[in-house]
């Protein structure tokens, strides 16, 4: 399920979009104005976000430049004006795509969703190495020795999030937010019975190297050594 920011002011469009994209089994969360867009974005992960560019207080391309400021999220603007002009502002702010008003809802989704596989291909096309450990974020695999592991779409996500970060420690609420995509408040002991899952299954497939290591009160990380 992808998660979905609508930014705009006009309640008609936002309960439209919402109303279709939830058909279409995406997962929506709205704000009227600049101030609760740049909110949410910071206190949840996306997928995506629709964003209007006339809005009073903070324009649509002001609202864009801030949130490329922290995320790479792909942004489509939503615009009365499709002047080049507008469109080559809306990009240079940092913008993926352009759509003007009116528009197809059709078109809309298809544009939200090419440009979420779009940049899921451009960060999940690598095979990540470490010793005889691969994982294999293109097939979503991981192997040791020849052999493979099963795991769930929530655990490999969990994983590869961990292993593309060597040495980092990520907090339960970093966690949630960009792999689990729910607020923390959902239940932190979810995420300690998945991290028990992944680290289990790892150390099956690896017998004799931890990978993951928990660090008290922090969080977790994945260690680059064979240890």
């Amino acid at each position: 399920m992808y998660r979905v920011l609508l930014v705009d002011d006009d309640p008609h469009i936002q309960k439209t979009n919402e109303a279709y994209l939830n058909k279409l089994g995406y997962h929506v969360s709205k704000a009227d104005n600049g101030s609760d867009a740049l909110k949410a974005v910071s206190s949840a992960a996306f997928d995506a976000i629709v964003l209007d560019v006339d809005m009073p207080g903070i324009d649509g391309f002001t609202i864009c430049r801030r949130i490329r400021e922290v995320s790479g999220v792909p942004i489509i603007f939503l615009s009365a004006y499709a002047k080049t002009d507008d469109r080559i502002r809306g990009l240079i702010a940092g913008g993926d795509d352009y759509l003007g008003k009116p528009y197809s809802l059709t078109e809309l989704e298809l544009r939200i969703r090419l440009r979420i596989r779009r940049r899921h291909n451009i960060e999940m096309r690598d095979v990540l190495c470490f010793g005889e450990l691969e994982i294999d974020l293109g097939l979503r695999e991981v192997r040791y020795q020849g052999n493979i592991s099963s795991f769930t779409a929530l655990e490999f996500d969990l994983l590869a999030f961990l292993a593309q970060n060597p040495g980092q420690v990520f907090s339960y609420e970093q966690l949630y937010d960009r792999v689990w995509k729910a607020p923390v408040n959902k239940g932190v002991h979810n995420m300690q019975v998945c991290m028990a899952r992944v680290r289990q299954k790892l150390e099956l497939l690896c017998p004799g190297i931890h990978y993951i290591e928990t660090v008290r009160r922090k969080g977790y990380r994945f260690r680059q050594e064979d240890r």
